[in-house]
């Protein structure tokens, strides 16, 4: 896990120099070399070290972005796309130095197409703001990972979240994308029709490609229509076990859920301290209902059904926004309430999806892992589609702590893989999980390499994620 893949690269040391001097030139002030805002476009909200850019380059348009790609590619100079940053293994890390090129000021929806439920928006666009200025269509865009993200970088690492059971991820939600190509070409992928048969199918090659293929530049996304009704509630169960078997129960019997998260006992404890709550301090599912009044009521009442049968306690559900939001405080705060169990630890964020009839069993065995371990570890999961989190808190500067939660992830990942599993199911791959790729995936690694060769012959895409560009 993560260190042992957290290499320090070749730097080009003229090149770069060169490339600073000609963006410098160019764009004057869109180009900052300070250590602070160097080190903040290398930060991660994680254990693993940060490595600083050369440089911080702010594009205002995509001829901008195309300016810069051409220049790090005639100098032969790294380029590491970066939204805000909220990545989970070090996917804006700069091992061998470069530029970081951020989008933050690419930030525009570009067209609403209300009728055709799609819109075209800037990677520096969140999913906050999209859908604020949403609003008032009646549309909404789906996928929530729970941090603002970018656009651009949900697409980048195909991120999911809490909505994903119902709606998809960004894999299924992305129509098209321009990207702009290691050459400093940019390229469309799809155009607007919701299915197409013409050539390869270049948008899912982007999507999730991390930075390694190209910068994106704007993305076609599908919408949804607003809920008439939206209720929620929280259920608690005597074991984690009870509550993933809950969860298998609800999706096999085709229950609508949208929303259907975990947390374990240690994480309810954590979130009621922190948010100030009275929850039983046991497992507990937290569920949402997309639909009409009457389908969201009908939902609730069979969901109650099944957690009865499976031994859970009083299903609490609510349609009242006020109360929702009341109900849902401690998933929504989940990350910032575990890492007060040990105040002033670095946390481990690391997921894993598995099909969710093995879903019990991995979480079970990752429980007794943990226990035996003698780990600080809550579980948070996205329940209903197999995949959930686990948030190992260290102290870095200890190296017995490091070498006790990378073995404890080692065996994480392999359990997941064992299941038919995957090792990430929405944070990527990034360094951190480089070596669990290639026993995923094995000889389709080498298929990936050849794609990268193909489009990046220099590796001056976000150079040291996804693989080593050597092996």
């Amino acid at each position: 896990m993560g260190l042992k893949d957290v290499e320090v690269g070749h730097r080009n040391e003229t090149g770069i120099a060169t490339v600073i001097g000609v963006l410098r030139q160019r764009l004057g002030d869109q180009l900052q070399t300070g250590e602070t805002l160097r080190a903040q476009h290398a930060h991660t909200t994680t254990y693993i070290p940060g490595q600083l850019p050369d440089a911080v380059v702010f594009p205002e348009s995509a001829e901008d972005v195309a300016m810069i790609v051409r220049a790090c590619a005639d100098h032969q100079v790294p380029v590491i796309p970066f939204g805000v940053g909220t990545s989970l293994e070090g996917h804006v890390n700069a091992p061998h130095g470069g530029i970081s090129i951020d989008m933050g000021r690419m930030n525009k929806v570009l067209e609403i197409n209300a009728e055709d439920l799609d819109c075209t928006v800037e990677p520096g666009v969140t999913r906050e703001q999209l859908n604020s200025d949403l609003r008032d269509t009646g549309l909404f865009f789906p996928i929530d990972p729970g941090a603002n993200a970018t656009i651009g970088g949900m697409t980048a690492t195909r991120a999911s979240g809490t909505n994903a059971v119902r709606y998809g991820t960004m894999r299924d939600n992305v129509i098209a994308v321009t990207a702009v190509t290691a050459s400093g070409a940019e390229i469309r992928t799809a155009r607007r029709a919701r299915k197409s048969s013409a050539g390869y199918d270049l948008t899912r090659l982007f999507v999730g490609s991390e930075g390694t293929l190209g910068v994106i530049t704007s993305v076609t996304l599908r919408l949804q229509g607003i809920p008439q009704a939206i209720s929620g509630g929280v259920c608690p169960f005597p074991s984690v076990e009870a509550a993933c078997n809950a969860v298998i129960m609800t999706i096999q019997m085709g229950v609508p859920v949208a929303r259907i998260e975990l947390l374990d006992a240690l994480q309810m404890k954590a979130c009621n301290a922190y948010s100030k709550l009275s929850n039983p301090e046991t497992p507990a599912l937290f569920l949402e209902f997309h639909g009409t009044d009457a389908g969201v009521a009908e939902q609730a009442a069979m969901f109650a059904e099944i957690a009865a049968e499976c031994g859970g306690g009083e299903f609490l559900w609510t349609t009242n926004a006020e109360r929702r939001t009341e109900l849902w405080k401690a998933r929504h705060n989940a990350y910032w309430a575990a890492l007060q169990l040990r105040p002033g630890a670095k946390g481990i964020s690391t997921d894993v999806c598995v099909p969710i009839s093995r879903l019990a069993e991995c979480v079970s065995q990752t429980q007794a892992d943990i226990a035996s371990a003698g780990l600080i570890a809550p579980i948070v999961g996205h329940a209903g589609d197999g995949n959930f989190h686990v948030l190992v808190l260290l102290d870095p500067e200890i190296a017995a702590e490091v070498d006790a939660a990378e073995a404890f992830v080692e065996r994480l990942n392999t359990r997941a893989l064992a299941m038919d599993g995957t090792c990430t199911g929405e944070h990527g791959i990034g360094q951190g999980k480089r070596s669990y790729l290639t026993q995923e995936m094995g000889e389709g690694v080498s298929v990936m390499r050849q794609i990268k060769h193909a489009l990046d012959p220099f590796n001056i895409m976000n150079p040291g994620k996804v693989f080593a560009f050597e092996d």
